[in-house]
């Protein structure tokens, strides 16, 4: 059986990492497993303090950091550290078709209208996985009639949870409209039918052995036994056969004096080797059975989580829309009151959202005031992205935009505390390393970057990484205050190019909201400077854009 609520085709696989275990462990249920993964995580930690990156790339890193993704993962988490997990490797496991975004989207649909249902199939998920606990375990080494029996009583229970699963299925498959649950109720009415389970409660018992094992062998060499097979029971045919005087088939046998230890140890061990086979096949099917229930549990666990995020924003009443997902040929950006979740979950009002018409635009260059925005709406862009290409809602009226190959962030950072060298070789670094994976159709956010050296210079420099970027395909989101870069830009006269410039007013007022004009030759750094130092000093109006080239 194959859940396939995350994916058309296969299961869900995250990114591999050291908290895999962890991990692991929690997608089964075992609360002893998580414990020793934990300590054991721990010691590897206090040995290599590097090893706290848990194999995710500096790429990855980076979006964390400049997107304030742990915000996000805690919002959709609800206190629930398994939640946490699944959405962090969900959200860093982007999807690089509209067709599986679509399929994604669709299923969440389906757990917004019917949220009942899918809280009552992530419990029973969660009770079958408990159900090991309460069998108990064995030790390592255990014989086949401890592991039958356990493994016979493990898929007793699940057999239980299993007849419920498939009457919540009965009960509510027309209430699921989406594929991806069309296809899983489908599947549980075709597997789990009334006749398979019936069948599979009389093996069960049958396991069990009430009236002895039956099981046939041939002699091997040296009148060794070999092929050892247990047969079903035989039951009486008719009542007649049931009387103690019954004609019944010739058969021989021979008793085993309770004092013959020999004849007891060469019994249990004919008895041992015939059940082998058959308790690797009951372990096996119980641990199928399993992870069944775990990876149901796992892709369950990403929807609920998106659901706790739409309660935190719908409580605040933010606006929240599915976007329209486009082929990654297909350069476009566009949306009206797109906000950064992030901030929303930080504030106690409600976001700026902003609209934006990006296009057949591969270029957005961001200018105008400080504190007006402009790393909000880069914020906003980059979480809409990403959320896009997890196949979640965004926060935004409306959303529609290309899906990209990978979605790199380069913002300004702090000095360098080893002091290994500058600040305008830390951000040179960082976009070698971004040039060196970034691939066609990506989406690049530079925020600040190269201010660290003049104007002049960074200017140059990010004109040259710009340039690069376009000539590859890549679609470039720029924040900067560099007049030099920004008008630069707008004076090639690219029609792939959109420049936006945070609003001010005439009071110095910033509504943080971004409209399409041209770069200006300020920040308007004198209104931060009246803010703090209470100066009455005005800000002379910017030079026309005619004056400013000359």
């Amino acid at each position: 059986m194959k859940v396939f609520l995350l994916h058309r085709d296969h299961d869900f696989k995250p990114k591999p990492g050291l908290r895999d275990a962890i991990f692991n462990a929690m997608a089964s249920g075992d609360v002893f497993a998580v414990t020793n993964a934990r300590r054991n995580l721990e010691r590897a930690y206090e040995k290599n303090p590097e090893l706290a990156h848990d194999g995710v790339s500096a790429a990855d890193r980076a979006l964390i950091q400049d997107l304030e993704l742990e915000t996000l993962w805690q919002a959709m988490a609800g206190e629930d550290e398994f939640l946490y997990e699944i959405a962090k490797r969900v959200v860093l496991s982007s999807l690089d078709e509209p067709d599986a975004v679509l399929y994604r989207q669709q299923a969440l649909t389906d757990c917004i209208e019917q949220r009942d249902v899918i809280v009552q199939l992530y419990s029973l998920a969660l009770e079958a996985l408990t159900n090991e606990r309460q069998v108990g375990g064995f030790w390592v080494g255990a014989g086949p009639e401890l592991v039958l029996r356990r493994s016979v009583q493990i898929l007793e229970l699940h057999v239980g949870v299993l007849k419920r699963l498939r009457q919540l299925a009965d009960d509510h498959a027309q209430d699921f409209h989406s594929e991806a649950f069309r296809r899983f109720f489908a599947m549980l009415a075709t597997e789990l039918s009334d006749e398979y389970l019936e069948e599979l409660g009389q093996h069960l018992r049958a396991l069990e052995f009430r009236r002895g094992l039956r099981e046939s062998a041939e002699l091997g060499q040296g009148l060794r036994g070999r092929r050892y097979i247990v047969h079903a029971s035989r039951l009486p045919r008719s009542w007649k056969e049931r009387l103690p005087f019954a004609n019944r088939p010739d058969e021989y046998s021979f008793s085993v004096h309770p004092r013959d230890e020999a004849g007891a140890r060469a019994l249990a061990d004919i008895r041992v080797r015939g059940i082998n086979s058959v308790a690797n096949a009951a372990a096996q099917s119980a641990d199928h059975v399993k992870s069944f229930f775990a990876m149901l549990r796992l892709e369950l666990a990403f929807y609920l989580a998106c659901l706790n995020l739409r309660d935190r924003l719908s409580g605040k009443g933010e606006p929240t829309c599915l976007p329209e997902p486009l082929p990654s040929d297909t350069c476009a950006f566009s949306g009206r009151g797109i906000i950064d979740i992030c901030l929303s979950l930080h504030l106690d009002r409600t976001a700026v959202g902003n609209d934006v018409d990006a296009e057949g635009r591969s270029l957005v260059v961001i200018t105008g005031a400080n504190q007006g925005g402009k790393s909000t709406f880069l914020r906003s862009v980059g979480l809409a992205q990403l959320m896009l290409q997890a196949g979640m809602f965004v926060g935004a009226h409306s959303l529609r935009a290309n899906v990209c190959s990978g979605i790199y962030t380069h913002y300004k950072r702090e000095e360098d505390e080893t002091m290994e060298g500058g600040k305008l070789d830390e951000e040179l670094a960082r976009m070698s390393a971004i040039s060196d994976q970034i691939t066609r159709h990506s989406l690049l956010l530079c925020n600040e970057s190269f201010a660290s050296t003049n104007e002049r210079e960074g200017s140059e420099i990010a004109r040259q990484v710009v340039r690069a970027m376009l000539a590859r395909e890549i679609k470039v989101f720029f924040v900067t205050h560099m007049y030099d870069l920004a008008h630069g830009l707008e004076a090639e006269g690219l029609n792939t190019a959109l420049f936006l410039r945070a609003e001010r007013t005439a009071d110095g007022t910033r509504t943080f909201r971004l409209r399409e004009g041209e770069p200006l030759p300020t920040s308007y750094g004198t209104d931060s400077y009246r803010r703090i130092f209470g100066s009455d000093q005005t800000e002379p109006e910017p030079a026309s854009s005619t004056a400013a080239r000359r």
